[in-house]
């Protein structure tokens, strides 16, 4: 896989470690030295119990800081009901066909090739959060 060119990677992982920036860097880029371009959804799911130090969506970004030619999103949750923080971070423009739990916490954006929308209401959603879905998927 070392002389791999192109990567599309789509991975929800429940019980591992939060997958950030640093992590794709050191276990993905770094490896794949002949990588030219590197596409990803990939959502992260922990338990909130026993957790002290999660991360905010801004310290996802800055994990970000050496991916200069991708524009990288990220959108965490803390979702107490479920005891659950989700991260998903995905490089953008999205070429999915699907955009999975979709919270208030959703930034925006422009999705072209969207055919199902899934969302997540904890808490519940705003009349303002449906003209934004409405904007972003045509």
């Amino acid at each position: 896989m070392s002389n791999l060119e192109q990567l599309s990677l789509y991975f929800l992982n429940r019980h591992g470690p939060i997958i950030d920036g640093v992590f794709l860097e050191k276990n993905i880029i770094n490896r794949m030295t002949r990588l030219k371009k590197f596409t990803f959804n990939i959502r992260s799911i922990v338990s909130l119990s026993n957790q002290v130090n999660l991360p905010s969506n801004e310290d996802i970004q800055n994990t970000f800081r050496n991916f200069q030619n991708n524009q990288i999103i990220s959108c965490v949750n803390y979702f107490s009901k479920a005891d659950e923080f989700h991260c998903h971070i995905y490089s953008y423009p999205y070429t999915l066909a699907y955009y999975n739990d979709i919270t208030n916490s959703f930034p925006g954006g422009l999705f072209k090739c969207i055919r199902e929308v899934y969302l997540f209401d904890e808490p519940s959603f705003e009349y303002d959060f449906f003209l934004q879905i409405a904007q972003s998927f045509p």
